[in-house]
């Protein structure tokens, strides 16, 4: 079991690598957002390809923080039902929901994407807008992400069992760590600090 923990503290810290530099992303596509908003009522001009950009990055930040929102215990769930059952009911409920309901969908949708992906790479797909960008990266972000997605589910189910075993702490506690906002907050007020 050690091994298997071991595993999940390295998928672990691939999630958190992903998303802490998908967080950036929220912050690039606001400013393509103003940026284009100002151009268009400013100079009354628009590009197709600024406004697929903000979709393809707003793909890239779903997609890729996937995996980490599913590490931080941060997907919607029915609390009112589950918080009225113990930790180890609900360990279980995480174990069967993995295994017969987030499993086999980010499976078949990783089988289903991949090729689309492929097909886009080879044809070199682009949009069928006027100005606007090529495809294939986007839809190289579908099976990235719920790639990731996989991985995190197996690294939850290998702490859900460990915390069955009674090897860890209760991986649905949720501590008091910072929101998504204020990460993004503390690390431009880093960047500030090691620019001046």
């Amino acid at each position: 079991m050690q091994a298997l923990l071991k595993l999940s503290r390295a998928i672990d810290a691939l999630s958190t690598g992903v998303g802490k530099a998908a967080i950036w992303l929220v912050l690039v596509v606001t400013i393509i957002s103003a940026v284009n908003a100002f151009v268009r009522y400013a100079f009354n001009y628009s590009s197709n390809g600024l406004l697929e950009i903000q979709w393809y990055l707003f793909s890239a930040i779903f997609l890729l923080c996937a995996g980490y929102t599913l590490m931080r215990n941060e997907h919607v769930r029915i609390d009112v039902i589950s918080g009225h059952f113990s930790p180890r009911v609900h360990a279980w409920i995480d174990i069967i929901g993995t295994l017969f309901f987030l499993a086999p969908m980010a499976v078949a949708v990783l089988y289903l994407s991949w090729p689309t992906f492929i097909n886009a790479y080879l044809k070199n797909e682009y949009s069928s807008n006027a100005g606007g960008l090529i495809i294939w990266p986007v839809r190289a972000l579908v099976p990235l992400g719920f790639s990731l997605l996989i991985l995190q589910g197996v690294s939850e189910l290998i702490k859900r069992f460990a915390f069955l075993k009674g090897l860890i702490p209760d991986p649905n506690a949720k501590p008091k760590t910072p929101s998504a906002e204020e990460e993004l907050a503390e690390a431009i007020k880093q960047q500030r600090g090691e620019a001046v």
